[in-house]
C-alpha cells in the first residue's frame, strides 16, 4: 500500500493539454455539493447519487465562519466533520477538488469569512493588511495539516486545491495577498498537489497568479468559445477547465426563482466535454442556508438570499433526481462509463396539518432570558460586531426625553439600518425601517416612553463587495430634529432559549392582545404514520424565523416570495408519536388563523398576489405547483 502512495501523482500534461492520474490521460466530470448545506446523515446518499449520476469527483468549499465561531475556538463536530464528509466522498469512489478559502462566496454569510474579523472596524478584508493575514494564517495552520494526509499522493481523495475564489472579481487586486496565499499553501501541503485559481472571464487578469493553474468559470449562456481562447492567453498549455459551471442560479427574497431549461445546460456541457475539457457543475445538490447561514449581494440594493439553495441543480433541496439529473446523466454517458446499478427512489414525503399554533408571548416579555446579562450601554448606538453578536437579532433601545405630540418623522440617516429594524414605542409595533428601502414611520410618545428597536441582520454581504458589512444600527436614529443618544443593546440568544423544552408561555406573565410586531408562537405534534421528509408552509404569516425541535430551520419571508415552504429534512423529526415542538419567531404580523401545514412538495416560485390558492384541500393537487411569474 506504501508503494502504491508513491506512485500516486495527478499532473497538468502541458504537452498534450490533458490531465494525468497516475500517468494516465484523466478527466474529471464534477460536480459540487457543500457538506454544511446537508445535514451529516444525509451526506452519503446524497454523495451516492452523484456518483450513480456518472461523476467521477466533487467539488466543495470550507467556510472558515462555520469552524471558527471564535478567535482561536474550532468546531469540526457533528455536521462540521469535515473529515468524515471525505471519507464519504472515499467510499462513493468520488475525487475531491477542494476549495478552502479563505473567502469562498459560496452565497454563505460574508462568503466564508468570520463576523468577528469586524470586531477590527478598519480591518481590509483579503488583502496583505497584516491583521487579515496573521488571522488567515492562524486559521490555515489548523486547516491545512488535516487535511494534508487526505490529499491524492498521500493516498487520499483531494486532487486539487483552489486558492482564493474568483479573487479577480474583487477590486483589490492585491497580488502580494495571493502571493502570500500561495506560499502558505505550498508551505502546508508541500509541492506536489496542484493548486488552482477560478474566476469569470472578467477576473482572469487580477484573479490568475504565475505558479498556479488557471481555470475559468461561466453558464450555459455564454460563449464558449471566446471565453476558454482568452483563458488560452493565461494558461496557454494544459486542459481547459470550466470550474463553475452552472447548472441553475440562486435565489434573491423578492425575485423569482430561478431557472436553468435542461436543453442549454446539457448542450453547454457536451460541447465542453467534445473539447476534452475538465468540468466542475455549480451546483449539482444545492441544499439549504439553515440558521443564519444565507449570504446577500449589493445590486443597487441589498438582496438577502433566500433560505432555500436548491438552485433548480440535478437533484432537488430535498435530494431528490430531477428530470435535469437523467438528462445530464445521458450526456455524461455519451464520454465515460456510468456505474450500474439502480438509482434510488425519491425519499419518501410526507404531509401534516393545519396545525394551530399557541401564541407564547411577544419578544420584549422574554428579554431577560433572551439577554441573561442584561444589557450594554452607550451614548450612541453600537454594532453588532462591537458587541459580538455574530448573526440574529439585537434589540436596541431608549427613552424618550420629551413627549412628542404630532406624528414626526423617525429615521436612520445614511442607510444606517443593517438590515432590518422592527420599531416599537411602549411596546406597541409602530412599523418597519430597511435598509436602501424608503419606509417612512412616524411616531408620537409620552416623555419617557421606551422607543425599542429590533435588529435583523440578515446575512452578510457575500460577493462583489469592497466593503465590511455592519449590522445593527450604524447611525444613531433621529425623530424630527432630535438624535437619540443614550442606548441599551441586549444582544438576544434566541437560540439557547428555543431549545429549552418547556413552553415559553410559562415564563411569561401577561399575554399580549392580538399581537403584531416580533411575537413568539409554539406547538407540539405527534407524526402517527412513518415519517418522511416534507415542507413547511406557512400560508399568510409575514417574516420570521422557525425552530423544529429546536434546530434552526432559517428564515421565512412569505410575504416577500419566492420561497413559500421551508424545506424539512426527515432526520429532525421525531417518530412515532413522540412530540415535536414547532416554533416560530413572527417578525410582524401573524394571520387571523395562526396556522401552519406541512406538504410534500416545495413551492419555491410565488410572491404574493394571488399566485397560489389558499385553500390546500387534498383535491386541490394544483396549489402546490410552482406558479411560473414574469421574469425579473
Amino acid at each position: 500500500l506504501l508503494l502504491q502512495a508513491d506512485t500516486r501523482s495527478f499532473v497538468v500534461d502541458r504537452d498534450h493539454d490533458r490531465f494525468l492520474l497516475d500517468g494516465v490521460p484523466f478527466r474529471y466530470v464534477s460536480g459540487s455539493l457543500h457538506y454544511f448545506r446537508v445535514p451529516r446523515v444525509l451526506w452519503a446518499d446524497r454523495l451516492y447519487k452523484m456518483r450513480l449520476s456518472g461523476l467521477n469527483a466533487i467539488q466543495f468549499y470550507v467556510p472558515w465562519n462555520y469552524h471558527e465561531p471564535e478567535p482561536g475556538v474550532y468546531n469540526f463536530n457533528g455536521s462540521r466533520d469535515l473529515i468524515a464528509f471525505l471519507n464519504e466522498a472515499a467510499k462513493a469512489n468520488m475525487f475531491v477538488i477542494l476549495r478552502p478559502g479563505p473567502y469562498i462566496c459560496a452565497e454563505w454569510d460574508m462568503g466564508g469569512l468570520p463576523a468577528w474579523l469586524l470586531r477590527k472596524p478598519k480591518i481590509h478584508l483579503r488583502t496583505s493588511d497584516p491583521d487579515f493575514l496573521a488571522a488567515v494564517d492562524a486559521w490555515f495552520q489548523v486547516l491545512l495539516p488535516k487535511i494534508h494526509p487526505w490529499l491524492y499522493h498521500n493516498g487520499g481523495n483531494i486532487i486539487s486545491i483552489q486558492v482564493e475564489n474568483e479573487y479577480g472579481s474583487y477590486k483589490a487586486c492585491d497580488v502580494i495577498y495571493l502571493r502570500h496565499l500561495a506560499g502558505l499553501f505550498r508551505a502546508l501541503l508541500g509541492d506536489q498537489i496542484l493548486l488552482f485559481t477560478t474566476d469569470g472571464p472578467e477576473g482572469l487578469k487580477c484573479g490568475s497568479l504565475k505558479g498556479l493553474y488557471t481555470t475559468v468559470d461561466f453558464g450555459p449562456a455564454d460563449n464558449m468559445t471566446k471565453i476558454f481562447a482568452l483563458l488560452r492567453k493565461y494558461e496557454p498549455h494544459g486542459p481547459l477547465v470550466n470550474s463553475e459551471y452552472y447548472t441553475g442560479w440562486l435565489d434573491y427574497w423578492g425575485q423569482n426563482h430561478s431557472t436553468r431549461g435542461i436543453p442549454a445546460v446539457t448542450r453547454g456541457l457536451e460541447k465542453m466535454l467534445k473539447l476534452g475539457a475538465s468540468v466542475n457543475m455549480y451546483m449539482f445538490h444545492g441544499g439549504t442556508n439553515f440558521g443564519y447561514w444565507n449570504g446577500a449581494d449589493e445590486k443597487g440594493r441589498f438582496l438577502p438570499i433566500t433560505t432555500s439553495y436548491d438552485y433548480d441543480a440535478p437533484i432537488s433541496e430535498a435530494g431528490d433526481p430531477t428530470p435535469k439529473f437523467f438528462a445530464l446523466r445521458n450526456s455524461i454517458s455519451k464520454f465515460q462509463e456510468i456505474p450500474l446499478g439502480p438509482l434510488p427512489p425519491p425519499s419518501p414525503k410526507m404531509m401534516l396539518g393545519p396545525l394551530t399554533l399557541n401564541l407564547d408571548g411577544d419578544l420584549l416579555a422574554f428579554l431577560d432570558f433572551l439577554c441573561p446579562h442584561g444589557p450594554i450601554r452607550s451614548i450612541l448606538p453600537m454594532t453588532f460586531e462591537a458587541v459580538k453578536q455574530d448573526h440574529g437579532f439585537m434589540l436596541y433601545r431608549t427613552y424618550l426625553t420629551q413627549t412628542i405630540f404630532e406624528p414626526t418623522l423617525f429615521w436612520v440617516p445614511n442607510n444606517g439600518v443593517h438590515d432590518r429594524a422592527y420599531v416599537m414605542v411602549d411596546g406597541v409595533f409602530q412599523g418597519v425601517l430597511e435598509r436602501n428601502m424608503k419606509h417612512k414611520l412616524f411616531l408620537t410618545g409620552k416623555l419617557g416612553a421606551k422607543l425599542d428597536m429590533l435588529l435583523e441582520n440578515m446575512g452578510r454581504l457575500s460577493f462583489g463587495s469592497n466593503s465590511s458589512d455592519f449590522k445593527g444600527l450604524l447611525e444613531p436614529p433621529i425623530l424630527g430634529q432630535t438624535i437619540l443618544t443614550q442606548w441599551l443593546m441586549f444582544p438576544l440568544q434566541i437560540d439557547k432559549l428555543v431549545k429549552w423544552w418547556f413552553p415559553l408561555q410559562l415564563l411569561q406573565r401577561a399575554k399580549s392582545q392580538s399581537p403584531s410586531g416580533p411575537t413568539f408562537y409554539s406547538t407540539t405534534f405527534p407524526i402517527l404514520g412513518s415519517v418522511g421528509d416534507t415542507f413547511l408552509y406557512l400560508p399568510g404569516w409575514t417574516k420570521g424565523q422557525v425552530w423544529i425541535n429546536g434546530f434552526n430551520l432559517g428564515r421565512y419571508w412569505t410575504k416577500r416570495g419566492p420561497q413559500q415552504t421551508l424545506y424539512v429534512p426527515r432526520p429532525l423529526l421525531f417518530p412515532r408519536g413522540a412530540l415535536n415542538k414547532i416554533t416560530l419567531l413572527e417578525l410582524e404580523k401573524v394571520p387571523p388563523q395562526p396556522q401552519i401545514h406541512f406538504l410534500d412538495k416545495p413551492i419555491l416560485n410565488s410572491t404574493l398576489g394571488g399566485t397560489y390558492l389558499s385553500s390546500l384541500s387534498a383535491d386541490t393537487e394544483g396549489a402546490y405547483e410552482p406558479m411560473k411569474l414574469s421574469g425579473h
